[in-house]
Parts: structure tokens; C-alpha cells; sequence
């Protein structure tokens, strides 16, 4: 109509959407969203490389604990540069090159994040490994240091050890002065399980218990990192020492395992629950000395994630499957 004004054209950006929930993720695939800006404590981050993990999965599932209603974007994790600041926002400006974790958002081209959230890329890491780092890390610094007090020269027992969070879970634990011994349903994995630090590697497959219970002069793990689940779990039972701490962090098997209490009373163990990024949710100051560590660990050179493909953005659907196939070791990267 004569006099009106056309509509300000929205700028948009590619991602992967999730429009309904479904077991074989056929309700997910690329879509154009609008670019929105940055909210007070926000950053909005052009995404170079976002890290896939098995919560991807699951919530595009409706099987993880975090629900949400689609259409949604998942994605935990990223590197990036900063595009644009949120007001109120001092410790970042356009063109950093920054690394963190988000609840969902990550496989688009832009995503505006907390930027509590945000560290700077350490310079010795490269944007696929920066993106690879926040959540296998810090579920592994959680684990170990704040919820199961690992102690040098403790047993340590990691199983899933050939992914992403399992590999950084067998470094870390070689970081505290841990004996590691890394559990795997592949023996092509094992290699790489000792290249990376592993001590010991036993197979799930046909029973680890009595191998386990040999490795250790039949006292059985201190502590064993568990987000398999199933009867990963029930055999992890059979396989702990006295005073030991059997941590749940996951059930990658579809199968939440039950245990009878007087198990843990007459073996003297504990089962304790992970949630890394909740941790920090509830306490605040512990989840920045938790960012902290394992970012300082990044910085010197004493850590380092395993990068074990990399694929575009729009072959998101492709990564996710890569994780489902079990035959990753290390982290997927999407470009």
C-alpha cells in the first residue's frame, strides 16, 4: 500500500533442528532459523566446530533428563570467535576466539551463549579440539576430584574408556597419580586406549570381573567410572574394593541397572551420581574452580581430547550415527 514501509528483512543462519522426537532421528535435518541477538550476559558466538555427544542423541530421543518441546537445536558444546556481546558483557569482545558449553544449540551457524559459560581457546588447541573439550573433561573432573575423591595411587576402572568422555576420563585420572585400567567392548580400541595413558585394558565382553580382581591382588577397583550402565553396573558390583566409590554417570546401554542394598553394606562401597554440568548449577562457585581446572590443565599442555572424525554441519545427522555405531574412539566434530 502506498506510504507503508516493507518489513526489515531477519537474518537467518543454517542449523539442525530437531522438528519431532524419533528413535532413528528422522525427525531432525537443516533448517534456516533467525539469527537473534545476544541477550544481558549473553555472547553470541559464530560456530567453528561443535562436539557431538550421546545426550545429542538421547535428547533428540526424548530419552534424556533435559526435555524440551520441539523444534529445538541440540548441541552441548563449541569453538567459535565472538560475534557479538550481550549487554553487560566485559570479558569478551568481537573477534575472541572462545570454547564452552551450552544446554542445546550448538550444531548452528551462530549460537548465543552464557558467557559465564565461555573460555578462551588456549592457543595450543585448534577450534575441532576446543569444541571436543568442556563436557568430556569436566564429567571426568567431577567424577574424580568432587564426587569420588580419587587418590594417587588408587585403582581407577573406566568403562566406555573409547569414548570421548572415557578417554578423558583414563587421562585424567592418569593426571591425579591414578593406576588406570580401561574397559572396552572392542579390542581394536585397545592401542589407542594405552597411547593414551591406560595402564591395563580389559574387555566387557564374556566378563571383566575376575580380570579386574587380578589386576589387583583381588582387592577389585577403588573407584570405577560407570556410564554404561545395564549389566556393566551389575558386574562393577562384583569387581570393587572395600571403601570403593562406583560412579554412575550414564546409561549408554538403554538399561538402568538396580543394586540391593546389602551389596554396598557388606562390600563397604558407595554408589554415587554424576551430573557434571548440574554440579556447577548448584554450586556456583565450585562449577567455576571446576572450568578453571581443566582449562588450565587445556593451557599446559597436559590434556589434550582425541579428535576421531570431523564432518560439515550439514552431515550433523551422519555424526550422531558415527556415535551410535559404538565404533568411535574419541570425540566427532562437526565443522
Amino acid at each position: 500500500m502506498p506510504g507503508t514501509r516493507p518489513a526489515a528483512e531477519v537474518a537467518t543462519h543454517r542449523a539442525f533442528v530437531c522438528h519431532g522426537l524419533s528413535e532413528d532421528l528422522s525427525g531432525t535435518g537443516m533448517a534456516e532459523v533467525e539469527t537473534r541477538a545476544p541477550g544481558p550476559g549473553e555472547v553470541r558466538v559464530r560456530m567453528k566446530a561443535a562436539s557431538v555427544n550421546f545426550p545429542d542423541i538421547l535428547i533428540c530421543q526424548g530419552k534424556y533428563q533435559l526435555r524440551l518441546d520441539p523444534p529445538f537445536i541440540p548441541g552441548m558444546e563449541m569453538a567459535g570467535i565472538v560475534d557479538t556481546v550481550g549487554e553487560g558483557v566485559t570479558a569478551f569482545r568481537p573477534g575472541d576466539a572462545v570454547a564452552g558449553g551450552t544446554r542445546h544449540g550448538a550444531f548452528a551457524e551462530y549460537v548465543s551463549v552464557a558467557a559465564e559459560g565461555l573460555m578462551a581457546k588456549p592457543d595450543n588447541f585448534s577450534f575441532s579440539e576446543a569444541a571436543a573439550y568442556p563436557a568430556a573433561y569436566l564429567t571426568a573432573y567431577v567424577s574424580l576430584v568432587r564426587r569420588a575423591r580419587l587418590e594417587p595411587g588408587e585403582t581407577l576402572l573406566v568403562h566406555g574408556a573409547s569414548g570421548g568422555v572415557g578417554m578423558a576420563t583414563v587421562e585424567v585420572g592418569k593426571l591425579l597419580g591414578a593406576r588406570v585400567i580401561a574397559a572396552t567392548g572392542s579390542p581394536g580400541k585397545a592401542d589407542a586406549l594405552r597411547a593414551h595413558g591406560a595402564d591395563h585394558v580389559v574387555l566387557t565382553t564374556g566378563g571383566f570381573r575376575e580380570e579386574v580382581k587380578a589386576l589387583t591382588d583381588g582387592r577389585g577397583a577403588d573407584v570405577i567410572f560407570d556410564p554404561v550402565g545395564g549389566d556393566v553396573f551389575d558386574e562393577s558390583v562384583r569387581c570393587i574394593a572395600f571403601d570403593g566409590r562406583l560412579l554412575v554417570v550414564g546409561f549408554a546401554s538403554g538399561c538402568i541397572a538396580e543394586v540391593k542394598t546389602n551389596m554396598p553394606l557388606i562390600k563397604g562401597f558407595s554408589v554415587v551420581g554424576v551430573r557434571a554440568g548440574e554440579y556447577g548449577r548448584r554450586f556456583p562457585e565450585r562449577g567455576r574452580e571446576n572450568l578453571q581446572a581443566i582449562w588450565a590443565w587445556a593451557r599446559e599442555g597436559k590434556t589434550r581430547p582425541h579428535i576421531h572424525a570431523e564432518l560439515p554441519l550439514e552431515e550433523t545427522r551422519n555424526a550422531l550415527a558415527l556415535l551410535q555405531q559404538r565404533d568411535v574412539v574419541g570425540k566427532v566434530i562437526v565443522r
